[in-house]
């Protein structure tokens, strides 16, 4: 892609968003499926496109630290917190009040989650439109997240405009963290490891009660799911698909491998596309060998988990 053709479609889709469209674009996570955060009727439709539950709030996408402050109160902590920005870390934080943001947008919350994603697409897109931008993954609600252009059109059968960025780096989503006075609690497990955010902060990270409350994406049970069974922690049974982890068995059966070396930021990137893959043999079922889970393996179980969770 040219750096000129890269500029007309940041601005074409800039042009989308401010008019109150949909317009998918790629983070260095998952691409996500963008509309303009203070317009009510515009994130309305994300919701009636990825038929997603309205109670499961979005992340607001903020171009910069000065967006980010008009949107939320930042104590010492948070700020501490968003020296890790650009990247792929949510921060939850009270709503300034009268910030511009769509209620739905936030389902309902006194808090956001915002984040200044770490890709070059993104940001001019952000910079270009001048607005936030909600943005969950540019998927239909609890179907595999897409990381390349081409799982979004299929995705929405080419309904959804798509800014066109590459393949996506981490592969998994960004961690989520709120933060409760002089605590940092993780809502959700993702692209930047616990470990790495207490190491930066030099203060330990809790973990979010399984039972707590809504009060972030990616926090429903039943998520992220293909149409195949999920089997964890489990050898491939014959007519099944398997997706493997380091050293692979001898399978005659559809298989891909997450990271043959076994490394878990390797297997992180792959994990959506790979699922992608193995769902579109058709198989049944799909029997996926254990992960550690320890660093980005917290993410990829977690989103393991809810793929293989009971649908009701």
């Amino acid at each position: 892609m040219s750096t000129l053709t890269e500029h007309q479609a940041i601005k074409d889709a800039a042009a989308l968003l401010r008019a109150g469209k949909l317009c998918a674009f790629p983070t260095e996570t998952v691409y996500g499926l963008g509309a303009d955060a203070t317009n009510a009727d515009a994130v309305l439709s994300i919701y009636e496109t990825k038929g997603r539950p309205r109670f499961n709030p979005l992340i607001i996408h903020c171009a910069d630290l000065a967006m980010a402050e008009s949107l939320a109160e930042f104590s010492p902590l948070a700020r501490r917190l968003a020296a890790l920005w650009p990247g792929p870390l949510s921060i939850v934080l009270p709503q300034k009040p009268g910030n511009g943001l769509a209620d739905v947008a936030t389902a309902g919350l006194a808090t956001v989650a915002l984040r200044i994603p770490d890709h070059p697409l993104a940001l001019a897109l952000l910079r270009e439109t001048g607005r936030p931008l909600a943005a969950p993954s540019a998927n239909p609600s609890g179907k595999l997240s897409p990381t390349t252009a081409e799982q979004v059109r299929r995705g929405f059968a080419g309904a959804v405009p798509v800014l066109d960025g590459g393949p996506c780096q981490a592969g998994v989503e960004s961690t989520i963290v709120a933060v409760d006075g002089d605590r940092v609690v993780q809502l959700r497990s993702g692209a930047m490891p616990r470990a790495d955010i207490e190491a930066a902060l030099g203060v330990k990270v809790d973990i979010a009660a399984e039972n707590a409350a809504i009060a972030a994406p990616g926090m429903l049970l039943s998520h992220y799911a293909p149409e195949a069974q999920i089997r964890l922690d489990a050898a491939p049974r014959p007519g099944e698909a398997f997706l493997a982890f380091g050293p692979a068995p001898d399978f005659s059966g559809p298989m891909r491998n997450l990271s043959p070396s076994g490394d878990l930021r390797e297997a992180a990137r792959h994990l959506f596309s790979m699922l992608h893959e193995l769902d579109a043999t058709g198989a049944g079922a799909i029997a996926v060998a254990p992960i550690p889970d320890t660093g980005l393996g917290e993410a990829i179980n977690d989103r393991l988990t809810r793929a293989a969770a009971p649908r009701g």
